[in-house]
């Protein structure tokens, strides 16, 4: 039986879980209700099983976006696995399961496989159809990496824990899978994050800044770049989103005269960053563009990242598309300039290698715990372990001179 797409968007997912606490889920879900019938011989409980996986995800999901999607995925295509490879309940797998699942993650069949991201579910005369090129993986995802792994591992984990608690099991096997994984490697010392050269950081702010005085419209972008690289922002942290909206009023300055911009983080943590003098100088010349007073007043509502049509702050996707113009721009110029091998490079950069790049050019010269505090880590030690690579070098040099 081919794997069927389980739960739709975020805001969908209360009407699925009435639709199968009423037992309607053929009046709006007509294709899901069909498989979860096929289903229903060999697993008699599938339908509460699913129902379960929705309030699982209601509850985790309410944070953020971001969060629903990860979990969404790894516990829908586990469940799909589960139901029909094993032909049983996710909660009476053992643990040999967990790792044949681990496996299959590993080298999935090429039929669970698309070559693209796909919509789940699309609206069709009030009823809500499935996409018919939906798979649970993508084919360049099919070599997992560690990252993705560890993603499954945890999913796997907090879903367990949760069903624990809510008394559906009793058993979780995941952490010793995972501890005894042949896949996961343990990572080396020498771990540094995806950055930006010194070159392409100029090729892709300077040609940003060229590039306004053609189209005045492409002060966003320079503004967001400031942002993202200058106060080490995750593109989420300046977007809009379901309970936080990134606001003028955000930015604001203390009795000492230093400015501040105030940021809901991951877990809906609210920390202030600092500006510096350069990003104070861009936010003034950003708001000049908009027509605003030069610094921001305390009751200010307008968006920080504004739309050039409609009302409201960006998504994170149109945030994305903004910052890829800049670093198409760039790589064009490097091209140009016979920088081959850094436009290609650049090629590969995504719009969170900013927040890696400024952490990393500063790193050396703020106190660690500074650089925490504004980046929003819960550890120090994470800051330390990701930015500090003080003796790299002085450890590659020392070890040249070695003698046999």
């Amino acid at each position: 039986m081919q794997p069927t797409p389980l739960a739709d968007v975020f805001k969908q997912l209360r009407y699925q879980i009435a639709h199968l606490e009423d037992a309607t889920l053929a009046s709006e879900y007509p294709e899901l209700d069909r498989f979860l019938s096929k289903l229903q011989s060999d697993i008699p409980t599938v339908r509460d099983e699913l129902l379960f996986i929705f309030r699982f995800l209601s509850v985790y999901g309410r944070k953020s976006e971001g969060t629903f999607n990860r979990f969404r995925n790894e516990i829908e295509r586990f469940s799909l696995w589960a139901w029909l490879y094993t032909g049983q309940s996710v909660f009476f797998l053992k643990r040999e399961d967990i790792e044949a699942y681990t496996d299959f993650v590993i080298e999935p069949k090429d039929s669970w496989c698309s070559s693209s991201v796909q919509w789940r579910f699309k609206e069709e005369n009030g009823r809500r159809i499935v996409n018919g090129n939906w798979r649970p993986f993508i084919k360049k995802d099919i070599q997992a990496s560690q990252q993705t792994l560890s993603a499954m591992f945890t999913a796997l984990n907090v879903f367990y824990k949760f069903a624990i608690l809510e008394e559906q099991t009793f058993t979780n096997f995941v952490p010793v899978v995972k501890k005894n994984s042949p896949y996961l490697v343990v990572q080396s010392q020498i771990n540094t994050p995806d950055t930006l050269s010194n070159l392409q950081w100029e090729y892709v702010f300077n040609v940003t800044k060229e590039k306004c005085a053609e189209e005045p419209a492409f002060e966003r972008n320079l503004f967001i770049l400031a942002c993202l690289k200058g106060l080490y922002l995750r593109v989420s942290e300046l977007s809009e989103r379901a309970h936080w909206s990134p606001v003028m009023s955000h930015f604001w300055q203390d009795s000492d005269g230093f400015w501040f911009f105030r940021v809901m983080g991951k877990g809906n943590k609210l920390r202030d960053v600092t500006l510096s003098e350069e990003v104070v100088t861009y936010l003034k010349r950003y708001r000049l563009y908009r027509g605003l007073s030069v610094l921001p007043r305390v009751d200010e509502p307008y968006p920080v990242i504004h739309k050039l049509r409609g009302k409201g702050g960006m998504t994170v996707r149109q945030l994305r598309r903004l910052v890829q113009d800049s670093f198409d721009l760039a790589q064009l110029t490097l091209l140009e300039d016979g920088f081959v091998e850094e436009a290609e490079q650049l090629s590969a950069a995504t719009t969170h290698w900013l927040r890696h790049t400024g952490a990393t050019h500063d790193a050396h010269t703020r106190p660690l715990k500074h650089l925490s505090e504004d980046l929003g880590h819960a550890k120090i030690a994470t800051t330390d372990q990701i930015y500090i690579q003080t003796n790299i070098k002085e450890r590659a040099i020392s070890g040249q001179k070695r003698k046999l």
